[in-house]
């Protein structure tokens, strides 16, 4: 049986039957099958918006080879007495644990939050109380922050494309739609991503691993450049091998590793607010003025400009028809991130708004790991301060780059109340006066721009840290110690995190 490979120009509301009606004209083909390799929205020409999907259709009448799918990750299996530990469960931890377990580990998952259902009330309790949970939060519990996100699942990571592949096909297998395999912007949703955890763990746990949630990894013991063992709250751990995803906001973790002799050093990171606006301006501004698009839920975008500091400020996980959302992942402090559903109708659409900076900038010096953890907990403090509950600072874009303060009601999605203040003075000046700058090139870009609602304190879009590791993934000078993920400073979001962690988890199973 032969295929074909074609592209064709759908309109966005397209059906089934129009696609085989399209291949049957160009091929001249009746007996024939076809799947979606790719699918993509062209919005170049506002009047004329349409989807661009590759396929491949498959027929007893094309001549030639039969269609040979891209490989699929190939896990070494080998009885094995080893043991790893893996801390943290989102997508890094998750996804080195089930390919170690795979190639015959005994895998233990350690994470600090509960479940996903024991997480989903405490946030429900933080969204309509302010009540926080320390171990139940936005940052931690079953699924790492992922879980309550946007869900997207595209990635600028480069050679990643069967670890990417395995991810999706996991995920699918979990309850994930099935378009996530093809779309050029998949995305799930917090509320497709709360089963698809639960399914997750579920089959982890079946294929004979083990999870212990509820438990808080405090010490780590290193002897002679070897993990021996590791300190929980409800006692003490032993593993061969020991798997570090604690996540971008674990900065305990990070102070306690440093403090063992586990290296790390300083990178470029951003800081900055979440913008916010009508749903409705946004698709507008990217649909040629219409509201709505038959057959797509919400427009996006993505915007970047270098200012004439140097610093880029860009925009960043981009939450169409979601809601901000308190993100701190300890107690008085205040960050904020964006999340939505995956039907992705919400009234409004937010989005990081940033600026790239190192650390040795926002210090004035050379400064160390400790130091700019240390700056990082006393902003974060300093939001919460600012009003001793989670409500948030925020202003008008337009307002912000006059630096005045917005004098009419703000409206958000933010649930626990937003209150004017003089936004740009509460962040360092060269991260605000390049946001300033940055603010006018995008209401270039994108028409309205300017009426957007900045709000709160961004800080966690990656980490200040990286971890010294060797290209295996193992941490320098620890022989049996590895850092992955978000944690590691070389990932950030769903897929390059899940990624990084099969990459570590595959060089060990290959050792």
């Amino acid at each position: 049986m032969g295929y074909k490979t074609l592209q064709i120009k759908l309109p966005t509301n397209y059906s089934d039957d129009y696609i085989r009606k399209a291949i049957q004209t160009q091929f001249g083909l009746r007996d024939f099958s076809f799947q979606i390799e790719k699918k993509s929205l062209d919005a170049r020409k506002k009047n004329d918006i349409h989807w661009l999907v590759n396929f491949i259709a498959t027929s007893p009448a094309l001549k030639g080879e039969s269609y040979v799918p891209p490989p699929s990750l190939e896990i070494p299996y080998r009885k094995r007495k080893e043991s790893v530990a893996v801390i943290g469960s989102g997508p890094a931890g998750f996804f080195s644990a089930h390919v170690l377990q795979k190639a015959g580990f005994s895998v233990t998952i350690i994470e600090r939050g509960s479940e996903v259902k024991t997480r989903t009330i405490a946030i429900n309790d933080l969204e309509k109380n302010g009540i926080f949970s320390a171990g139940n939060n936005y940052a931690f519990g079953e699924g790492g922050a992922g879980t309550f996100s946007d869900g997207k699942l595209t990635s600028r990571s480069k050679h990643i494309s069967a670890e990417r592949r395995f991810v999706l096909s996991e995920y699918v297998k979990a309850g994930a739609p099935e378009e996530i395999l093809y779309m050029a912007h998949p995305h799930l949703g917090t509320d497709n991503l709360k089963l698809i955890v639960a399914n997750l763990r579920k089959s982890f746990l079946e294929n004979g691993g083990t999870i212990q949630f509820d438990t808080h990894m405090t010490d780590i013991h290193i002897k002679n450049g070897h993990v021996t063992g590791l300190v929980c709250d409800s006692g003490d751990i032993s593993a061969d091998h020991v798997l570090i995803a604690a996540g971008h906001s674990a900065y305990d973790t990070y102070r306690m590793l440093m403090r063992r002799g586990v290296p790390f050093h300083t990178k470029q990171f951003a800081i900055g607010h979440r913008i916010e606006h009508p749903r409705t301006l946004i698709n507008r501004a990217q649909w040629g003025g219409r509201e709505e698009l038959p057959g797509v839920k919400a427009a996006e975008y993505r915007l970047t400009t270098k200012t004439a500091s140097g610093l880029p400020v860009y925009t960043f996980c981009m939450c169409p028809g979601g809601n901000v959302v308190q993100s701190a992942a300890f107690p008085e402090k205040s960050i904020v991130n964006g999340m939505s559903y995956y039907q992705r109708n919400g009234q409004y659409s937010n989005a990081a708004c940033v600026a790239g900076v190192h650390p040795d900038a926002l210090l004035g010096h050379t400064c160390t790991p400790t130091e700019i953890l240390d700056w990082m907990d006393a902003l974060e403090e300093k939001f919460y301060n600012y009003s001793s509950d989670y409500s948030i600072p925020a202003t008008r874009a337009t307002d912000y780059t006059k630096k005045r303060k917005s004098g009419k009601r703000l409206e958000s999605s933010y649930s626990l109340g937003l209150f004017s203040a003089a936004l740009y003075n509460m962040i360092p000046e060269i991260v605000s006066r390049a946001l300033i700058q940055g603010l006018k090139d995008f209401n270039g870009k994108l028409a309205g721009f300017d009426q957007g609602i900045l709000m709160g304190l961004e800080s966690k879009t990656s980490s200040p840290l990286q971890a010294d590791r060797e290209k295996n993934g193992q941490s320098q000078g620890i022989d049996n110690l590895y850092i992955i993920g978000e944690a590691s400073g070389y990932a950030g979001g769903i897929i390059s995190s899940a990624a990084d962690g099969i990459r570590c988890a595959m060089a060990l199973a290959g050792n």
